[in-house]
């Protein structure tokens, strides 16, 4: 059974981590713009960090604002890098609140569970910035998908 879409996207919501030189380059597609930065942001976790047997050590909350939807990902995806710098927090679950505004500007809450970065095993090299080269966050009739470069 074909589990894609006409224009070649995997149906439904999902991440994956594709080749890119000297750095780490995620896609992820979902129903919706919301969803799909959130599976953005799996895909970064689950590059680096094993989560099978995390626990939840915190909720955090957070509002991003940006011009563009595109740059909503990167203010999402910097924040979980800010976190896991500064707090030595991984995100766990990513909930992405309704996009709000217009051309004017965009807006949304963020919700994450948060694990304890240094009780869960690393397993790859760990995300340091947002590339704004090549960033993709676009929808269609299909959905949405992206891609994002993450420095490591």
């Amino acid at each position: 059974m074909d589990r894609t879409e006409a224009g070649g996207r995997p149906r439904g919501s999902g991440h994956r981590t594709v080749p890119h030189t000297a750095d780490l380059r995620v896609e992820a597609w979902a129903e919706t713009a919301e969803r799909c930065i959130a599976e953005a942001v799996r895909a970064a976790v689950e590059s680096f960090a094993d989560v099978s047997g995390a626990v939840t050590v915190a909720e955090r909350a957070f509002e991003v604002t940006a011009a563009t939807d595109e740059d909503l990902l990167v203010s999402v995806l910097d924040e979980a890098v800010y976190r896991l710098d500064a707090d030595g927090e991984i995100p766990l679950e990513t909930v992405v609140g309704p996009i709000r505004g217009g051309e004017g500007g965009r807006a949304a809450t963020v919700r994450c569970r948060m694990a304890d970065a240094s009780r869960t095993p690393l397993i790859g090299a760990v995300p340091k910035a947002v590339s704004l080269h090549d960033l993709r966050l676009r929808g269609d009739s299909g959905g949405w998908a992206c891609a994002v470069t993450l420095d490591v």
